[in-house]
């Protein structure tokens, strides 16, 4: 039997290379893995915490989708779909909901970490954890690769499967946290990791004159042309190193250590890269934007499955809490 391998992407801006180098590049990796089945959803019911534009939540909505697609994800390989096409997700949440307790939930740092970031305490953000539940276990979710700020979720999500199987009889598959081995921090063009939370990002498929924008915009310190440079503390070199080869890198390290090299010269090698790598996937995700109906259709065929699935898994679980029908 296949082991099923969950995770959701929250639409919450335009992807970046951080989004890609953290999560997506190993989404399509894991495609060659015959033994697993790949459930890709688009959460965008958690984006509801953050009260976006309902026109802007939509075009982020179909981004996640055209951007996964342009990179390489296979629909015959992975199946792509929106949580909103599967509302028995919320009838889930509704039921764990009513085991988890206070406690579990006000121990969550996440929603601690959010409001303190000044986001509006609401409940949607408090029981965000439980609704995450919810997304893995009605898919009978073996594992969900994580990074470690969510472990936690992980846990919380474990504990009330437990709950329920406790109570109800076994019903509900516990799964395993895959925790992500962690991607060196990717730095935004403030030196901060890169997040659409800073406002430092590079974007995946904005035009060409936007992406030389925002690579010449990348902070780097105020040494001069000749002076020799420290690699190891640029913003510029920690992100050429992700998309160059071994000797690429060593050249522009000993340019950066000898001088007479800008700053000015390596975020053209950096903008060199970038649009080597995203060329051929630009014009796959340009025909994608063109054509909308592509990408729904491939949101739709990937719902129509995982919704097999949770209504299934639905039937047990209202037949193990005692609902009629």
């Amino acid at each position: 039997m296949k082991k099923r391998v969950l995770s959701g992407i929250q639409p919450s801006g335009k992807l970046h290379i951080g989004n890609y180098l953290g999560a997506i590049r190993q989404h399509i990796d894991s495609q060659n893995q015959a033994d697993w089945d790949r459930y890709f959803f688009i959460a965008n019911y958690h984006s509801l915490t953050s009260h976006p534009d309902p026109e802007t939540l939509r075009e982020w909505t179909l981004d996640v989708a055209r951007t996964y697609l342009a990179l390489g994800l296979d629909p015959e390989k992975s199946l792509l779909f929106m949580q909103t096409d599967v509302p028995e997700v919320t009838e889930l949440a509704w039921i764990l909901t009513c085991l988890a307790p206070m406690g579990l939930l006000q121990r969550c740092t996440s929603y601690k970490d959010k409001v303190a970031r000044g986001i509006e305490a609401n409940h949607g953000l408090f029981a965000y954890p439980v609704l995450q539940a919810a997304d893995i276990l009605i898919y009978d979710s073996h594992f969900v690769p994580v990074g470690s700020d969510q472990k936690q979720h992980i846990e919380v999500c474990r504990d009330l499967a437990q709950k329920f199987n406790i109570r109800y009889g076994e019903t509900l598959v516990v799964p395993d946290g895959m925790i992500k081995d962690e991607v060196a921090v990717i730095p935004g063009i403030d030196g901060q990791k890169m997040s659409k939370s800073y406002q430092n990002t590079i974007d995946l498929f904005g035009t060409k004159k936007e992406l030389k924008k925002q690579v010449m915009r990348i902070e780097t310190d105020s040494k001069g042309l000749e002076e020799p440079k420290d690699p190891d503390t640029c913003n510029v070199f920690a992100l050429y190193k992700f998309f160059a080869n071994k000797e690429e890198i060593a050249e522009m390290a000993a340019n950066y250590r000898a001088g007479g090299y800008g700053y000015g010269h390596a975020k053209l090698a950096l903008l060199e890269k970038l649009n080597h790598f995203l060329e051929p996937h630009r014009e796959r995700y340009n025909h994608l934007v063109k054509n909308e109906d592509e990408v729904l259709d491939v949101l739709r065929a990937g719902a129509k499955t995982a919704r097999a699935t949770a209504q299934e898994t639905m039937r047990r679980v209202r037949a193990a809490v005692g609902f009629i029908g």
